[in-house]
């Protein structure tokens, strides 16, 4: 008795719920789950191919950027054109899966000679002129006699100019294209600070 009971009220529900599906209202709601399920299954998409999270784990672009903030770098910025003077990036040093990703600001472009005299920057022999204020630097490294940039390779330098391993260095040398992660596009943390990143 009671499993006829109990099977009569399925088929009761059952056809509720067949009924409110089929009614103006669920066809509405119905409309709009499945919309939103495409819509965050094509985030998903997206987040995975064209985005990547990074924490910033060095101190190299203080006061910029902060030991522990983590960004999203569009990795799709740099697919068709390159990076831009003044970008800050992401890369690795040579490319291998699982290598360390390092964030510092493009300041030489392709086929340009810099060099680094008393503290400041000279592209193409001219004084650059920083558009942020940064410390001028003690130690020029390899752009002491001036490094010349190949058609596929970028120069680049951290805001902590005095604290950072950069292309100033054997460490990392100059930047080619090729391992250049992408652009840092977004701040995700610290909650207070969230935002697109101003290059």
């Amino acid at each position: 008795m009671k499993k006829k009971k109990s099977r009569k009220k399925r088929e009761q529900q059952r056809e509720m719920a067949l009924e409110f599906i089929k009614s103006k209202r669920g066809t509405t709601i119905f409309s709009w789950v499945f919309q939103v399920a495409v819509v965050l299954a094509i985030a998903a998409v997206v987040s995975i191919f064209f985005f990547q999270s990074i924490c910033m784990q060095e101190s190299s672009m203080e006061p910029t950027l902060q030991t522990g903030e983590t960004f999203f770098v569009n990795k799709l910025a740099y697919k068709f054109k390159g990076p831009k003077r003044g970008d800050m990036i992401a890369f690795t040093k040579n490319g291998k899966d699982h290598a360390a990703i390092h964030i510092k600001r493009v300041i030489g472009l392709p086929g340009e000679v810099i060099q680094i005299q008393d503290g400041d920057v000279y592209i193409d022999g001219k004084k650059y002129k920083e558009k942020i204020k940064v410390d001028k630097m003690i130690n020029p490294g390899l752009a002491g006699q001036g490094v010349t940039l190949k058609s596929d390779e970028y120069f680049v330098l951290g805001d902590n100019r005095n604290n950072s391993e950069d292309s100033r260095f054997a460490e990392v040398k100059k930047v080619k294209k090729k391992y250049i992660e992408g652009k840092l596009w977004f701040r995700i943390s610290p909650i207070n600070e969230i935002g697109f990143v101003k290059h």
